[in-house]
C-alpha cells in the first residue's frame, strides 16, 4: 500500500510529544511494508535525512509566517500551510491520505472533490488547548492570538463532519470527536517502546521531564519547586528543552532541585530510568501526554495528577494525587518502598494491551483501507 502523511511540521528529531507520535507512526507503518510518502512543513527545523529511511519520499514545503494570516477567517495554524505545491504533489495520485492535525488540512475540501480515503489524526481537541493556552498566558499579544485561534478552530473544526475518518489520539478526544463524525476511532499514541525498560529497586532523585518551554510545562514545574519539593528531603531533578529562564531562577533558590537542559534520548531514558519517582503534573487535560508513556515504560513509581491520567486505561499504573498535601504524602510514602519484579511484571502486562505499536499500527492500516 501507497500512503500520502502530511505532517504540520518536520518529525524528526522526534523530541516532544506531537512529532513523537508522527515518527514513530511512520517507523512502525515502514515496518508493517507501507510505502509512505511524507509532506512536511519547513519553518523551525531543518531537512532530515533520516526520515528518508522509512519514506518512498519526502517533501517539504514552506510555512511563511505573514500578518494578513493572522487576520484571516481561518486559524492561523491551517491558513499558513497553504502551500499549492502540496495539492499539485496530493492530485497525482489516489492513495489515501493521513492528515496530521486540524493543522495540514488546507486542501481537504479541494481533495475530497473526488472519492478518497483520507484520514484526520486529531493530536488534541485543538479550540480547547488553544483556549487553555490563552488562560496561562501573561503576555497580552499571546493572549490575544491564542483566544483569537480557539474561536477561529471551534469553527472550523465543521470541516471533521465530512467524508473523512478520524483518528482520535486519546479515549476523551475519541468520545469527543465521535459525536461529530461517526466515522472517529481510538488509536493510541504511537511512542519509541517495544519492551519495558524499568530497573528494579530503589533511584535516586524525583524527576520531572518536559518541554521547559511551554507554558504548561513551565507552570507545572514552577508548581512543584514552589509546593512540593521545599517539603520534601529528598533531590528533585527538573529536565527538558528549552528551559524558561523564570525555572532557572527559581531553581537557583532552592537546595534540593536541580535543573538539566536539553538531554539528548539517551540522557532523558537514563534521568527516567535512574528516579525513584516521575512526578507528572498537568493543567491541561487535552490530548494525551507522551511523558506519561515515556515514564511508565521506563521509570519507577509515577505520581501523577488526575488531569494527567483520566479516561486513558493507565490510571492504576499511577499513583494518584492533586493537591501538595497529598502529593507530598504519596512521595513521602513511595519513597520507603523498592519497585520490585512483580510491580514491573503488571506495568508490562497493561502496557502492551493499551499502548502497543503493533496493534495500532494495524488499526491504523485497517483505517487506510
Amino acid at each position: 500500500m501507497n500512503i500520502h502523511i502530511i505532517s504540520f511540521t518536520i518529525p524528526y528529531p522526534a523530541n516532544y510529544g506531537g512529532v513523537i507520535d508522527i515518527f514513530y507512526k511512520i517507523k512502525s507503518l515502514y515496518k508493517a511494508g507501507i510505502k509512505i510518502h511524507l509532506h512536511c512543513f519547513l519553518y523551525d527545523r531543518q531537512q532530515q535525512p533520516e526520515l528518508e529511511k522509512y519514506c518512498s519520499s519526502v517533501n517539504y514545503y514552506p510555512r511563511p509566517i505573514r500578518k494578513k494570516d493572522f487576520f484571516s477567517a481561518l486559524p492561523f495554524i491551517v491558513k499558513s500551510r497553504s502551500d499549492s505545491e502540496l495539492l499539485n504533489h496530493l492530485e497525482q495520485d489516489n492513495y489515501p491520505i493521513l492528515i496530521e492535525g486540524l493543522h495540514s488540512s488546507f486542501f481537504i475540501n479541494e481533495l475530497l472533490k473526488n472519492p478518497r480515503n483520507i484520514i484526520i489524526r486529531t493530536h488534541n481537541i485543538e479550540h480547547e488547548y488553544y483556549r487553555e493556552l490563552a488562560k496561562s498566558e501573561g503576555k497580552i499579544t499571546n493572549k490575544i492570538f491564542y483566544y483569537s485561534e480557539s474561536f477561529k478552530l471551534k469553527k472550523y473544526q465543521r470541516i471533521l463532519k465530512s467524508d473523512i475518518k478520524i483518528a482520535a489520539i486519546s479515549p476523551n478526544d475519541y468520545l469527543y470527536f465521535k459525536n461529530i463524525n461517526e466515522k472517529t476511532q481510538y488509536i493510541p499514541a504511537f511512542h519509541p517502546y517495544n519492551t519495558i525498560q524499568i530497573k528494579p529497586g530503589k533511584g535516586n532523585y524525583i524527576l520531572y521531564h518536559g518541554n521547559l518551554s511551554v507554558n504548561e510545562n513551565i507552570l507545572a514545574a514552577k508548581y512543584i519547586m514552589n509546593n512540593i519539593s521545599p517539603e520534601i528531603d529528598f533531590p528533585f531533578i527538573i529536565s527538558g528543552l528549552n528551559p524558561d529562564k523564570s525555572i532557572v531562577k527559581l531553581a537557583g533558590k532552592l537546595r534540593n532541585v536541580e535543573i538539566i537542559p536539553n538531554p539528548d534520548d539517551g540522557k532523558l531514558s537514563e534521568l527516567i530510568q535512574d528516579a525513584h519517582i516521575n512526578l507528572l503534573i498537568t493543567f491541561q487535560d487535552t490530548g494525551i501526554k507522551l511523558k506519561l508513556i515515556n515514564a511508565l515504560y521506563n521509570g519507577r513509581y509515577c505520581v501523577a495528577n488526575t488531569m494527567m491520567v483520566d479516561n486513558t486505561g493507565l490510571e492504576n499504573l499511577c499513583h494518584i494525587a492533586n493537591n501538595p498535601k497529598d502529593i507530598g504524602l504519596k512521595i513521602n510514602e513511595l519513597l520507603k518502598k523498592p519497585f520490585n519484579e512483580e510491580d514491573i511484571q503488571n506495568r508490562e502486562q497493561t502496557l502492551l494491551k493499551n499502548v502497543n505499536n503493533e496493534h495500532n499500527t494495524q488499526k491504523l492500516i485497517n483505517l487506510l483501507q
